[in-house]
């Protein structure tokens, strides 16, 4: 059904489904403020839906649910459906991954009487949103002994926060001359964690302080922030937002959004006639790149995986699966925002509650960048969609010299099959609080089941 609100004429037994679901959502989202806390959240997810560890399952057949795992940052599942693999496999794949500051290796200094921790941020920002609001520290440090010690300052109640402080207005006559861009420099995101010196301590006294609440709590020393992963993010729960509770205010929703529709798609599903496949993905916000980016070999050595142990390790049965897979690159699209009416072409653009928003090309200016998805596939999607009820509208980013932006689908289009994108639609994308309708988070669920059994 196409380009329809969804609140619209909506029966009771609906409203409840989505209204429920969107708890279920507030709870993974508010638990996965990070990459490698959105796997482990999704992992656990799975191995209570049956799904085991690929080379944990004593054979693969018709029905077996089986995962893999990457690094701690990238999750495959597959169901293994009723059809030979080698004629496709339907594929929603999502990243997990979302702007935020990380710490530098060597983060920790003092100055002027205050600890602060140096960061670097990741993906793309607008700087000045970050300072002046509750910050938590989360992520991992890896000693030598090769023990990994888990790091949450800031989510629980009784945790104190932390955060970057800005210039008070009556002295920033000069700051306000400035540039968006420029207002807060990348250099100055430096994130305040501490005041009171050590006792006996002369030099750098605030430093030494924090650095043995650190090893009081943690066992760590200065020297283990060269292996440490910490990510700086907005601290507290994703909350109901909007005074008729239609929609979800939280950090991340670019893109657990669709990650954790995707994910709770392929485990409500038996069964279905293609293999199916939710491949949930890290790095998409700096390019896809590195060992855990889509750009990795770790997805095609899933299903080289999958064909071995299925009796054909043949090389053209490999490239003969992907090429006959279809995809939907499940990844959030720019909502159209009524206090900048002007960024958008209106009868291109994805309205909150309208359902799950599909983009036949992103990329910038003239389509770079872009997958740009063969009509024949889109006539397809529209058929599944109509097929099963499901609301959908189509779009793209912003007007054509506005801007713009990419996603991972031309990485899978690489292999010669058919994908699009598709996904949410969001208010203040990349910003610490982004916002979605959960009409359209529950519509964009029914999409992707209704895609894996199309």
């Amino acid at each position: 059904m196409y380009a329809k609100n969804i609140w619209k004429d909506i029966t009771d037994e609906k409203r409840k489904a989505i209204f429920d679901f969107g708890k279920e959502y507030i709870d993974y989202l508010s638990a996965s403020k990070t990459e490698r806390l959105a796997v482990s959240e999704a992992e656990k997810l799975a191995i209570k839906r049956g799904f085991v560890k690929a080379d944990e399952a004593k054979s693969l057949k018709k029905g077996s649910k089986v995962y893999f795992i990457n690094k701690n940052k990238n999750l495959a599942l597959y169901i293994i459906g009723k059809k030979p693999i080698t004629e496709g496999i339907r594929i929603l794949g999502a990243h997990m991954d979302s702007p935020r500051l990380d710490l530098k290796q060597n983060p920790l200094y003092e100055a002027n009487g205050f600890a602060l921790l140096d960061t670097h941020y990741y993906g793309g920002v607008k700087k000045y949103q970050w300072v002046t609001i509750p910050l938590a520290l989360i992520g991992v440090i890896c000693k030598k002994d090769g023990s990994v010690i888990n790091v949450n300052i800031g989510e629980d109640e009784g945790d104190p926060i932390v955060g970057i402080s800005d210039l008070l207005i009556h002295l920033s006559a000069d700051q306000m001359k400035k540039t968006g861009d420029k207002i807060i420099e990348g250099e100055n995101l430096d994130v305040t964690v501490g005041s009171i010196p050590l006792d006996g301590e002369e030099k750098d006294a605030v430093k030494a302080n924090v650095l043995k609440l650190l090893k009081e709590k943690y066992d760590v020393e200065e020297e283990d922030f060269l292996s440490a992963e910490i990510e700086v993010v907005p601290a507290g729960r994703a909350r109901d937002y909007g005074l008729d509770r239609s929609m979800i205010a939280g950090y991340g929703h670019d893109d657990r959004v669709c990650g954790y529709t995707s994910l709770r798609a392929i485990l409500d599903i038996d069964e279905p006639e293609y293999t199916s496949c939710c491949i949930l993905v890290d790095k998409e916000e700096i390019g896809s790149v590195g060992a855990t980016g889509a750009d990795s070999v770790f997805f095609e050595n899933t299903i080289a995986y999958l064909l071995n142990a299925m009796g054909d390790s043949s090389y053209i049965s490999l490239k003969k699966t992907m090429e006959n897979c279809r995809m939907l690159s499940s990844d959030v699209s720019a909502g159209f925002d009524p206090l900048f009416p002007e960024v958008n072409d209106k009868k291109n653009a994805a309205y909150l509650g309208n359902g799950i928003v599909f983009n036949k090309y992103t990329g910038r200016g003239g389509k770079g960048g872009s997958n740009d998805a063969n009509p024949e596939y889109v006539a397809w999607i529209r058929h599944v969609m109509d097929e099963k009820g499901v609301f959908f509208q189509t779009a793209e980013l912003g007007k054509v010299d506005q801007g713009g932006g990419g996603t991972i689908a031309y990485i899978l289009g690489n292999y010669n099959m058919n994908v699009i994108d598709a996904g949410v639609a969001v208010l203040n994308m990349h910003a610490p609080m982004e916002i979605v309708s959960k009409a359209d988070v529950y519509e964009a669920y029914l999409a992707y089941k209704a895609f894996l059994l199309g």
